[in-house]
Protein backbone atom coordinates (compact mmCIF):
# COMPACT_ATOMS: atom_id res chain seq x y z
CA UNK A 1 0.00 0.00 0.00
CA UNK A 2 2.99 2.68 1.03
CA UNK A 3 4.48 1.45 -2.46
CA UNK A 4 1.14 2.41 -4.00
CA UNK A 5 1.28 5.60 -2.55
CA UNK A 6 4.59 6.28 -3.14
CA UNK A 7 4.26 6.04 -7.08
CA UNK A 8 0.83 8.08 -7.34
CA UNK A 9 3.23 10.52 -5.50
CA UNK A 10 5.69 10.64 -8.10
CA UNK A 11 3.18 10.47 -11.15
CA UNK A 12 1.78 13.43 -9.84
CA UNK A 13 4.66 15.62 -9.15
CA UNK A 14 6.11 14.64 -13.38
CA UNK A 15 2.47 15.42 -14.29
CA UNK A 16 2.70 18.83 -12.59
CA UNK A 17 6.05 19.57 -14.19
CA UNK A 18 4.61 18.55 -17.41
CA UNK A 19 1.69 20.99 -17.19
CA UNK A 20 3.81 23.47 -15.98
CA UNK A 21 6.13 23.10 -19.39
CA UNK A 22 3.03 23.05 -21.57
CA UNK A 23 1.34 25.99 -20.23
CA UNK A 24 4.62 28.17 -21.00
CA UNK A 25 4.75 26.31 -24.93
CA UNK A 26 0.95 27.32 -25.17
CA UNK A 27 1.97 30.68 -24.03
CA UNK A 28 4.29 30.66 -26.94
CA UNK A 29 2.17 29.01 -29.55
CA UNK A 30 -0.52 31.27 -29.01
CA UNK A 31 1.34 34.62 -29.66
CA UNK A 32 2.11 36.16 -26.51
CA UNK A 33 4.40 39.03 -25.65
CA UNK A 34 6.95 39.33 -28.07
CA UNK A 35 9.18 39.89 -25.15
CA UNK A 36 8.43 36.32 -23.53
CA UNK A 37 8.06 34.91 -27.00
CA UNK A 38 11.66 36.04 -27.61
CA UNK A 39 12.68 34.58 -24.31
CA UNK A 40 11.44 30.99 -24.55
CA UNK A 41 12.45 30.73 -27.86
CA UNK A 42 16.05 31.68 -26.83
CA UNK A 43 16.08 28.95 -24.28
CA UNK A 44 14.92 26.43 -26.45
CA UNK A 45 16.49 27.42 -29.67
CA UNK A 46 14.71 25.42 -31.06
CA UNK A 47 12.43 26.05 -34.54
CA UNK A 48 8.82 26.76 -34.19
CA UNK A 49 7.89 23.30 -35.96
CA UNK A 50 9.60 21.42 -33.78
CA UNK A 51 8.48 23.32 -30.38
CA UNK A 52 4.68 22.73 -31.56
CA UNK A 53 5.66 18.80 -31.91
CA UNK A 54 6.87 19.12 -28.12
CA UNK A 55 4.23 20.88 -26.93
CA UNK A 56 2.13 18.46 -27.92
CA UNK A 57 4.19 15.72 -27.05
CA UNK A 58 4.05 17.32 -23.50
CA UNK A 59 0.29 17.91 -23.37
CA UNK A 60 -0.13 13.77 -24.41
CA UNK A 61 2.24 13.05 -21.55
CA UNK A 62 0.41 15.39 -19.18
CA UNK A 63 -2.77 13.63 -19.81
CA UNK A 64 -1.40 10.36 -19.17
CA UNK A 65 0.32 11.26 -16.22
CA UNK A 66 -2.96 12.21 -14.80
CA UNK A 67 -4.89 9.46 -15.72
CA UNK A 68 -2.53 7.15 -14.47
CA UNK A 69 -2.44 9.01 -11.47
CA UNK A 70 -6.16 8.97 -10.84
CA UNK A 71 -6.19 4.72 -11.43
CA UNK A 72 -3.58 4.78 -9.27
CA UNK A 73 -5.47 6.48 -6.20
CA UNK A 74 -9.03 4.62 -7.21
CA UNK A 75 -6.69 1.49 -7.16
CA UNK A 76 -5.49 2.36 -3.68
CA UNK A 77 -8.82 3.35 -2.72
CA UNK A 78 -10.33 -0.24 -3.84
CA UNK A 79 -7.34 -2.19 -2.17
CA UNK A 80 -7.89 -0.35 1.13
CA UNK A 81 -12.04 -1.59 0.97
CA UNK A 82 -10.80 -5.34 -0.21
CA UNK A 83 -8.52 -6.06 2.73
CA UNK A 84 -11.01 -4.14 4.98
CA UNK A 85 -13.16 -6.37 3.78
CA UNK A 86 -10.90 -9.37 4.05
CA UNK A 87 -10.46 -8.68 7.60
CA UNK A 88 -13.99 -8.56 8.46
CA UNK A 89 -14.85 -11.74 6.28
CA UNK A 90 -11.90 -13.41 8.71
CA UNK A 91 -13.34 -11.98 12.34
CA UNK A 92 -17.13 -13.31 11.10
CA UNK A 93 -17.39 -16.78 12.11
CA UNK A 94 -18.34 -18.74 8.70
CA UNK A 95 -20.20 -21.61 10.93
CA UNK A 96 -22.92 -19.25 12.53
CA UNK A 97 -25.36 -22.07 14.33
CA UNK A 98 -21.58 -23.94 15.64
CA UNK A 99 -20.52 -20.55 16.73
CA UNK A 100 -23.25 -19.61 18.56
CA UNK A 101 -23.33 -22.90 20.49
CA UNK A 102 -19.85 -22.16 21.57
CA UNK A 103 -20.92 -19.09 23.09
CA UNK A 104 -23.41 -20.96 25.05
CA UNK A 105 -22.47 -21.91 28.76
CA UNK A 106 -21.31 -25.53 28.94
CA UNK A 107 -24.25 -27.42 30.81
CA UNK A 108 -23.72 -30.10 32.60
CA UNK A 109 -26.41 -32.64 32.35
CA UNK A 110 -27.24 -35.02 34.84
CA UNK A 111 -27.45 -38.99 33.98
CA UNK A 112 -29.28 -41.66 36.26
CA UNK A 113 -27.63 -45.19 37.22
CA UNK A 114 -28.74 -47.36 34.59
CA UNK A 115 -28.90 -50.37 36.70
CA UNK A 116 -28.64 -53.73 34.60
CA UNK A 117 -28.71 -53.99 30.41
CA UNK A 118 -31.70 -56.41 31.61
CA UNK A 119 -33.80 -54.04 33.27
CA UNK A 120 -32.84 -51.35 30.94
CA UNK A 121 -34.22 -53.59 27.81
CA UNK A 122 -37.64 -54.27 30.00
CA UNK A 123 -37.96 -50.84 31.03
CA UNK A 124 -36.99 -49.51 27.09
CA UNK A 125 -39.85 -52.33 25.60
CA UNK A 126 -42.52 -51.32 28.05
CA UNK A 127 -41.57 -47.58 27.18
CA UNK A 128 -42.11 -48.44 23.79
CA UNK A 129 -45.47 -49.81 23.98
CA UNK A 130 -46.67 -47.82 27.10
CA UNK A 131 -46.14 -44.41 25.75
CA UNK A 132 -45.79 -44.60 22.35
CA UNK A 133 -47.58 -47.80 21.37
CA UNK A 134 -44.72 -49.30 19.39
CA UNK A 135 -44.33 -53.17 20.11
CA UNK A 136 -41.35 -55.17 19.44
CA UNK A 137 -40.30 -58.10 20.58
CA UNK A 138 -37.71 -59.16 23.20
CA UNK A 139 -35.44 -60.34 21.25
CA UNK A 140 -35.19 -57.24 18.83
CA UNK A 141 -34.98 -55.55 21.37
CA UNK A 142 -32.15 -57.36 22.76
CA UNK A 143 -30.33 -57.09 19.67
CA UNK A 144 -30.49 -53.69 19.34
CA UNK A 145 -29.20 -52.41 22.40
CA UNK A 146 -26.66 -55.25 22.43
CA UNK A 147 -25.75 -53.87 18.78
CA UNK A 148 -24.08 -50.66 20.22
CA UNK A 149 -21.57 -52.73 21.99
CA UNK A 150 -20.52 -54.29 18.61
CA UNK A 151 -20.31 -51.17 16.46
CA UNK A 152 -21.81 -47.88 15.72
CA UNK A 153 -23.79 -48.76 12.60
CA UNK A 154 -27.02 -50.70 12.93
CA UNK A 155 -28.71 -51.67 9.72
CA UNK A 156 -32.72 -52.31 9.75
CA UNK A 157 -33.87 -54.30 7.06
CA UNK A 158 -37.73 -55.41 6.26
CA UNK A 159 -40.69 -54.52 4.66
CA UNK A 160 -41.98 -51.56 5.24
CA UNK A 161 -44.40 -51.56 8.11
CA UNK A 162 -42.34 -53.53 10.06
CA UNK A 163 -41.13 -50.75 12.73
CA UNK A 164 -37.49 -49.99 11.45
CA UNK A 165 -37.74 -46.01 12.10
CA UNK A 166 -39.70 -46.63 14.89
CA UNK A 167 -37.58 -48.99 16.92
CA UNK A 168 -34.88 -45.92 16.58
CA UNK A 169 -36.97 -43.30 16.95
CA UNK A 170 -38.39 -45.06 20.50
CA UNK A 171 -34.79 -45.21 21.89
CA UNK A 172 -34.10 -41.30 21.07
CA UNK A 173 -37.49 -41.02 22.93
CA UNK A 174 -36.02 -43.42 26.07
CA UNK A 175 -32.51 -41.84 26.07
CA UNK A 176 -34.58 -38.27 26.67
CA UNK A 177 -32.59 -37.50 23.25
CA UNK A 178 -34.48 -37.15 20.31
CA UNK A 179 -33.11 -39.15 17.28
CA UNK A 180 -32.23 -37.15 14.50
CA UNK A 181 -33.81 -38.24 11.44
CA UNK A 182 -31.91 -37.81 8.11
CA UNK A 183 -33.75 -38.73 4.92
CA UNK A 184 -31.40 -40.23 2.69
CA UNK A 185 -31.79 -38.46 -0.81
CA UNK A 186 -31.09 -40.54 -4.18
CA UNK A 187 -28.37 -38.11 -5.38
CA UNK A 188 -26.39 -38.27 -2.61
CA UNK A 189 -22.61 -38.88 -3.56
CA UNK A 190 -20.08 -37.90 -0.77
CA UNK A 191 -19.94 -36.50 2.69
CA UNK A 192 -20.89 -33.15 1.75
CA UNK A 193 -25.09 -34.37 1.75
CA UNK A 194 -24.59 -35.15 5.08
CA UNK A 195 -22.58 -32.51 6.82
CA UNK A 196 -23.54 -29.53 4.23
CA UNK A 197 -21.31 -27.30 2.01
CA UNK A 198 -19.38 -23.86 1.93
CA UNK A 199 -21.14 -21.19 0.23
CA UNK A 200 -18.47 -18.86 -1.42
CA UNK A 201 -20.40 -16.17 -2.28
CA UNK A 202 -21.93 -15.24 1.28
CA UNK A 203 -18.95 -17.13 2.43
CA UNK A 204 -20.76 -19.07 5.05
CA UNK A 205 -20.86 -22.51 5.60
CA UNK A 206 -24.51 -24.53 5.45
CA UNK A 207 -24.68 -26.26 8.44
CA UNK A 208 -26.69 -29.68 8.78
CA UNK A 209 -28.98 -30.89 11.71
CA UNK A 210 -26.41 -33.90 11.27
CA UNK A 211 -23.53 -31.57 11.54
CA UNK A 212 -24.29 -29.48 14.56
CA UNK A 213 -25.80 -32.98 16.60
CA UNK A 214 -22.21 -34.66 16.12
CA UNK A 215 -20.78 -31.51 17.10
CA UNK A 216 -23.17 -31.09 20.25
CA UNK A 217 -22.42 -34.50 21.54
CA UNK A 218 -18.52 -33.63 21.39
CA UNK A 219 -19.49 -31.36 24.29
CA UNK A 220 -21.03 -33.73 26.83
CA UNK A 221 -21.78 -37.53 27.18
CA UNK A 222 -24.98 -38.53 26.24
CA UNK A 223 -26.61 -41.04 23.52
CA UNK A 224 -27.03 -39.92 20.33
CA UNK A 225 -29.11 -41.50 17.49
CA UNK A 226 -28.97 -40.84 13.99
CA UNK A 227 -31.36 -42.31 11.96
CA UNK A 228 -30.04 -42.68 7.94
CA UNK A 229 -33.41 -43.52 6.82
CA UNK A 230 -33.70 -45.19 4.13
CA UNK A 231 -29.92 -45.56 3.53
CA UNK A 232 -29.60 -47.80 0.71
CA UNK A 233 -31.71 -45.37 -1.85
CA UNK A 234 -28.29 -43.93 -2.39
CA UNK A 235 -24.80 -45.31 -2.68
CA UNK A 236 -23.98 -46.28 0.49
CA UNK A 237 -19.90 -46.07 -0.15
CA UNK A 238 -20.14 -43.50 -1.32
CA UNK A 239 -21.91 -40.54 1.14
CA UNK A 240 -21.35 -42.60 3.88
CA UNK A 241 -17.70 -43.79 2.94
CA UNK A 242 -15.53 -41.75 5.28
CA UNK A 243 -18.15 -42.27 8.29
CA UNK A 244 -17.30 -46.42 7.61
CA UNK A 245 -13.72 -46.02 7.60
CA UNK A 246 -13.30 -43.62 11.05
CA UNK A 247 -16.06 -45.88 12.58
CA UNK A 248 -13.21 -48.60 11.94
CA UNK A 249 -10.55 -46.40 14.43
CA UNK A 250 -10.40 -46.86 18.00
CA UNK A 251 -12.41 -43.67 19.49
CA UNK A 252 -9.85 -41.39 20.25
CA UNK A 253 -8.90 -37.99 18.53
CA UNK A 254 -7.70 -39.83 15.34
CA UNK A 255 -11.28 -40.49 14.20
CA UNK A 256 -11.63 -36.73 12.78
CA UNK A 257 -14.43 -35.88 9.69
CA UNK A 258 -13.12 -33.33 7.61
CA UNK A 259 -15.61 -30.32 6.74
CA UNK A 260 -13.72 -27.14 5.50
CA UNK A 261 -10.97 -27.60 2.94
CA UNK A 262 -9.03 -24.61 4.93
CA UNK A 263 -9.21 -23.34 8.55
CA UNK A 264 -9.74 -19.97 9.97
CA UNK A 265 -9.47 -18.48 13.59
CA UNK A 266 -13.01 -17.97 13.56
CA UNK A 267 -14.12 -21.82 12.94
CA UNK A 268 -15.93 -23.09 16.09
CA UNK A 269 -13.38 -24.63 19.10
CA UNK A 270 -13.87 -27.95 18.23
CA UNK A 271 -12.61 -27.27 14.82
CA UNK A 272 -8.44 -28.99 13.99
CA UNK A 273 -7.44 -27.95 10.49
CA UNK A 274 -11.10 -28.03 9.26
CA UNK A 275 -11.63 -31.39 10.48
CA UNK A 276 -13.93 -32.50 13.66
CA UNK A 277 -13.62 -35.69 15.48
CA UNK A 278 -16.14 -37.91 15.73
CA UNK A 279 -17.48 -38.84 19.00
CA UNK A 280 -17.73 -41.88 20.62
CA UNK A 281 -21.28 -41.30 21.75
CA UNK A 282 -22.85 -40.97 18.55
CA UNK A 283 -24.54 -44.38 17.40
CA UNK A 284 -26.29 -44.78 13.75
CA UNK A 285 -28.73 -46.57 12.54
CA UNK A 286 -29.63 -46.76 9.02
CA UNK A 287 -33.08 -47.89 7.56
CA UNK A 288 -33.19 -50.14 4.62
CA UNK A 289 -36.47 -51.28 2.29
CA UNK A 290 -35.78 -54.22 -0.12
CA UNK A 291 -37.66 -52.92 -3.34
CA UNK A 292 -36.86 -51.76 -7.19
CA UNK A 293 -36.28 -48.14 -5.91
CA UNK A 294 -33.03 -49.56 -3.25
CA UNK A 295 -29.84 -50.56 -3.67
CA UNK A 296 -28.20 -53.46 -2.60
CA UNK A 297 -26.43 -53.12 0.48
CA UNK A 298 -21.98 -54.11 0.11
CA UNK A 299 -20.36 -56.69 1.82
CA UNK A 300 -18.21 -53.57 2.97
CA UNK A 301 -21.17 -52.42 4.87
CA UNK A 302 -22.73 -55.41 5.82
CA UNK A 303 -19.21 -56.94 7.65
CA UNK A 304 -18.70 -53.61 9.29
CA UNK A 305 -22.72 -53.11 10.61
CA UNK A 306 -24.99 -55.15 12.44
CA UNK A 307 -28.10 -56.10 10.61
CA UNK A 308 -31.61 -56.67 12.30
CA UNK A 309 -34.32 -58.43 10.31
CA UNK A 310 -37.56 -57.06 11.08
CA UNK A 311 -40.40 -59.22 8.84
CA UNK A 312 -43.11 -58.92 11.05
CA UNK A 313 -44.75 -56.51 13.60
CA UNK A 314 -44.65 -57.80 17.15
CA UNK A 315 -48.38 -58.74 19.02
CA UNK A 316 -49.50 -55.58 20.87
CA UNK A 317 -49.63 -56.57 24.62
CA UNK A 318 -50.33 -54.78 27.83
CA UNK A 319 -47.02 -52.91 29.47
CA UNK A 320 -47.28 -51.44 32.58
CA UNK A 321 -46.01 -47.25 32.37
CA UNK A 322 -42.36 -46.70 32.26
CA UNK A 323 -40.37 -43.22 32.29
CA UNK A 324 -37.61 -42.39 30.34
CA UNK A 325 -34.35 -43.64 31.09
CA UNK A 326 -31.71 -40.39 30.71
CA UNK A 327 -28.11 -42.40 31.14
CA UNK A 328 -24.83 -41.34 29.90
CA UNK A 329 -22.89 -43.14 27.01
CA UNK A 330 -19.66 -43.98 29.60
CA UNK A 331 -22.10 -46.03 31.77
CA UNK A 332 -23.88 -47.95 28.72
CA UNK A 333 -20.43 -49.25 27.63
CA UNK A 334 -19.48 -50.06 31.13
CA UNK A 335 -22.55 -52.13 31.20
CA UNK A 336 -21.10 -53.54 28.08
CA UNK A 337 -17.37 -53.71 29.38
CA UNK A 338 -18.72 -55.56 32.60
CA UNK A 339 -20.85 -58.02 30.45
CA UNK A 340 -18.44 -59.17 28.31
CA UNK A 341 -16.25 -59.85 31.29
CA UNK A 342 -18.82 -62.19 32.77
CA UNK A 343 -20.37 -63.81 30.32
CA UNK A 344 -17.64 -64.25 27.65
CA UNK A 345 -18.30 -67.01 25.20
CA UNK A 346 -17.90 -70.45 26.79
CA UNK A 347 -15.42 -72.52 25.24
CA UNK A 348 -17.58 -74.94 24.49
CA UNK A 349 -19.66 -72.74 22.02
CA UNK A 350 -16.10 -71.74 20.88
CA UNK A 351 -15.42 -75.21 19.58
CA UNK A 352 -18.66 -75.56 17.72
CA UNK A 353 -18.57 -72.42 16.26
CA UNK A 354 -14.95 -73.01 15.10
CA UNK A 355 -15.60 -76.58 13.63
CA UNK A 356 -19.35 -75.09 11.98
CA UNK A 357 -16.74 -71.94 10.47
CA UNK A 358 -14.49 -75.17 8.94
CA UNK A 359 -17.63 -76.95 7.08
CA UNK A 360 -18.54 -73.57 5.83
CA UNK A 361 -15.30 -73.58 4.41
CA UNK A 362 -14.95 -76.92 3.04
CA UNK A 363 -18.51 -77.01 1.34
CA UNK A 364 -19.52 -73.40 0.59
CA UNK A 365 -15.84 -71.70 0.39
CA UNK A 366 -17.20 -68.82 2.95
CA UNK A 367 -15.66 -68.07 6.34
CA UNK A 368 -16.00 -65.99 9.58
CA UNK A 369 -12.79 -64.11 9.54
CA UNK A 370 -11.27 -62.18 12.44
CA UNK A 371 -14.10 -59.38 12.22
CA UNK A 372 -17.02 -60.90 12.32
CA UNK A 373 -15.44 -63.41 15.27
CA UNK A 374 -14.86 -60.46 17.60
CA UNK A 375 -18.40 -59.16 17.04
CA UNK A 376 -19.47 -62.73 18.35
CA UNK A 377 -17.52 -62.07 21.03
CA UNK A 378 -18.77 -58.70 22.14
CA UNK A 379 -22.13 -59.25 20.94
CA UNK A 380 -23.19 -62.63 22.80
CA UNK A 381 -22.27 -61.54 26.18
CA UNK A 382 -24.02 -58.23 25.81
CA UNK A 383 -27.26 -60.21 24.52
CA UNK A 384 -27.12 -62.57 27.44
CA UNK A 385 -26.79 -59.44 30.21
CA UNK A 386 -30.04 -58.36 28.41
CA UNK A 387 -31.73 -61.50 29.07
CA UNK A 388 -31.15 -64.01 26.02
CA UNK A 389 -29.04 -66.89 26.26
CA UNK A 390 -25.83 -68.30 24.51
CA UNK A 391 -27.89 -70.41 22.37
CA UNK A 392 -29.89 -67.63 20.44
CA UNK A 393 -26.99 -64.88 20.61
CA UNK A 394 -24.67 -67.21 18.28
CA UNK A 395 -28.06 -67.96 16.52
CA UNK A 396 -28.06 -64.51 15.60
CA UNK A 397 -24.63 -63.91 14.86
CA UNK A 398 -24.43 -67.00 12.23
CA UNK A 399 -27.57 -66.42 10.67
CA UNK A 400 -26.98 -62.05 9.97
CA UNK A 401 -23.47 -61.96 9.73
CA UNK A 402 -22.43 -65.93 7.96
CA UNK A 403 -24.83 -67.42 6.12
CA UNK A 404 -26.41 -64.02 4.43
CA UNK A 405 -23.25 -64.45 2.41
CA UNK A 406 -24.22 -67.52 0.68
CA UNK A 407 -26.89 -64.70 -1.10
CA UNK A 408 -23.91 -64.09 -3.24
CA UNK A 409 -23.25 -67.30 -4.48
CA UNK A 410 -25.11 -69.55 -7.41
CA UNK A 411 -28.64 -70.22 -5.38
CA UNK A 412 -28.23 -73.85 -7.42
CA UNK A 413 -25.25 -74.94 -5.79
CA UNK A 414 -26.56 -73.88 -2.27
CA UNK A 415 -29.89 -75.27 -2.61
CA UNK A 416 -27.96 -78.41 -3.48
CA UNK A 417 -26.29 -78.44 -0.30
CA UNK A 418 -28.60 -76.46 2.30
CA UNK A 419 -29.96 -80.23 3.63
CA UNK A 420 -26.29 -81.18 4.87
CA UNK A 421 -25.63 -77.30 6.48
CA UNK A 422 -28.87 -78.15 8.54
CA UNK A 423 -27.69 -81.21 9.68
CA UNK A 424 -24.36 -79.92 10.51
CA UNK A 425 -26.00 -77.21 12.26
CA UNK A 426 -28.03 -80.09 14.45
CA UNK A 427 -25.07 -82.11 15.36
CA UNK A 428 -23.45 -78.98 16.81
CA UNK A 429 -25.54 -76.63 18.17
CA UNK A 430 -29.21 -79.28 18.55
CA UNK A 431 -31.35 -79.75 17.09
CA UNK A 432 -33.77 -77.89 19.01
CA UNK A 433 -31.86 -74.49 18.82
CA UNK A 434 -30.41 -71.99 15.37
CA UNK A 435 -33.72 -71.85 14.43
CA UNK A 436 -33.15 -68.21 12.57
CA UNK A 437 -30.70 -69.76 10.64
CA UNK A 438 -33.07 -72.59 9.57
CA UNK A 439 -34.89 -70.33 8.37
CA UNK A 440 -32.82 -68.01 6.40
CA UNK A 441 -32.00 -71.81 4.85
CA UNK A 442 -35.27 -72.64 4.00
CA UNK A 443 -35.92 -69.65 1.87
CA UNK A 444 -32.95 -71.19 -0.55
CA UNK A 445 -35.62 -74.17 -1.08
CA UNK A 446 -37.95 -72.11 -2.03
CA UNK A 447 -35.94 -70.50 -5.10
Amino acid sequence: MKKTVLVTALYSIFASVATAAGALLCITLSGGSDKVTRTWDMLLSLPRPVTVIFAVLLAVIDAAAVALAAILIVSDVRTRAARRAAKKAKTRPRFARLSAFDALPAALPEYEKPGTLNSLCERFRDFAASQLGLYYEKDVIRSYIASLAVTHLTVMQGISGTGKTSLAYALGKFLGNDAVMVPVQPSWKDRTDLLGYYNEFTDSYTETELLFKLYEAGRNDGIYVIVLDEMNIARVEYYFAEFLSLLELPEGPSRRLRVTSDSRESDPKQFESGTLCLPGNVWFTGTCNNDDSTLALSDKVFDRAFVIDLEHRATPFAAPPAKPAHISAGDLKSLFAAAQKTYALSAGMREKIESFDEYLVREFRITFGNRIMRQIEQFVPVFISCGGTESVAVDIMICRKVLRKLESQNPVFVRAGVNGLVRRMNELFGAENMSESKDFLARFKEL
